[in-house]
Order: C-alpha cells, then structure tokens, then sequence
C-alpha cells in the first residue's frame, strides 16, 4: 500500500477533531468520534483500490487532501437527556443545510452510528435507530446504494466497520482485504461512470 496515501489520511486523524476537508469536495466521510482510526483502518485500503481502479481507466487521480471528513454524532439514539437531544437536533438541521449548500455526491460512513447519523440528515425514511443496524443489514444498505445511486443526489454509503489489522486472525484479514476490493470495486465504477459530475479530481 502506499505509503504517501497512508501518510495523507494519518495527518487527517491528527487533524480531526469535529470536521477537516474541503466541502466543496464530492465525497463526504462520517466517522464515529471515538474510532477516528477507522480512516486509517478502513477508508485507507479503499481510497487505495480506488484510485488504482480510476487511474487505470480515466489515467486521472482523485485529490484525496481535498475528501471532507466530519465526525458523526455518536450519542445519537442513545440519549434521554433533553438537552443532549437539542444537540443532536441541532446538529441534524445544520448539517442538512451544509448538504443543500455544497451538494456533495458521495455520504460514505462507517459504522452504525455514523449511518444512522447521516440517514437522519438525509430524513432517508424508515428511521431505523442505531440498534436495527448490523454488518449483514449495513451490507444490504451498501448493495441497495450503489444499485439505487442517483448523481443528482447524495447517496448515502454505508461501510461495516472492521477490526484494527494488528489484533485480527491471517482469514480475518484476508476477510477484510476482499470486503475492501469489493466495495472500492463498486465505489470506483460509480466514479468511473458520473467523472464529469464530481469535484473531485486533481
């Protein structure tokens, strides 16, 4: 793997406290402010095969310093506090607004918090809350994304969140390099298909 991407993407984690990135950029990522390292983890070996996949057909690179990184709201759902939900509230409606302003393409998230998070900002109907959400039904919701992927649109992206690779088992891993191949497989045709539409490219 690269090791600049992965440089990139570290300098991110140290940088990210609520949010860091250009808006303006097509691609938006929510993480779970208590696994920054998911970028590392996961966004890392995706963004990797994805930029390979678009470079060897379009011979152009994504400039990945520009992707906009925010930290979802990780106590969504799982809250009775009044004003902790004012919060939450709060942070729904101007999020919503900054999508209608910048009108990014791309919501990719990372877990269940994160997508439950965005669902909400995108008022996607069934509100399920965070508890419905598990691998099998996140994976489900990734299919239905991609298959159902309008660029007029923001299209919510779900990613299952994965183990560090320093405390997983050689299947596990070779587990995690296939879901990785795959889902950039198809993240990166999508970009293939709408490269004219996306602000995204160096």
């Amino acid at each position: 793997m690269s090791s600049l991407l992965l440089n990139n993407y570290s300098t991110f984690v140290d940088r990210l406290k609520e949010e860091c990135g250009d808006r303006s950029c097509s691609i938006w990522l929510f993480v779970n402010p208590k696994y920054p390292e998911d970028i590392t983890n996961i966004w890392d070996p995706i963004m990797y095969e994805i930029q390979d996949k678009v470079y060897r057909k379009l011979h152009a690179r994504i400039n990945s310093k520009k992707i906009f990184i925010k930290n979802a709201v990780s106590d969504i759902g799982r809250v009775t506090d009044s004003s902790i939900e004012a919060e939450v509230a709060k942070s729904i409606v101007t999020l919503r607004e900054s999508l209608l302003e910048y009108q990014p393409k791309l919501l990719i998230t990372f877990g269940t918090i994160a997508f439950e998070f965005v669902r909400r900002v995108t008022e996607t109907r069934p509100e399920n809350g965070t508890k419905y959400w598990n691998s099998c039904n996140l994976g489900n919701a990734f299919e239905h994304s991609i298959e159902n992927f309008d660029i007029s649109q923001a299209n919510s992206i779900p990613l299952v969140r994965r183990m560090s690779n320093s405390s997983i088992n050689n299947k596990d891993w070779e587990d995690s390099n296939s879901y990785f191949h795959n889902v950039a497989d198809k993240i990166a045709d999508k970009i293939i298909e709408h490269k004219d539409s996306l602000n995204i490219w160096i």
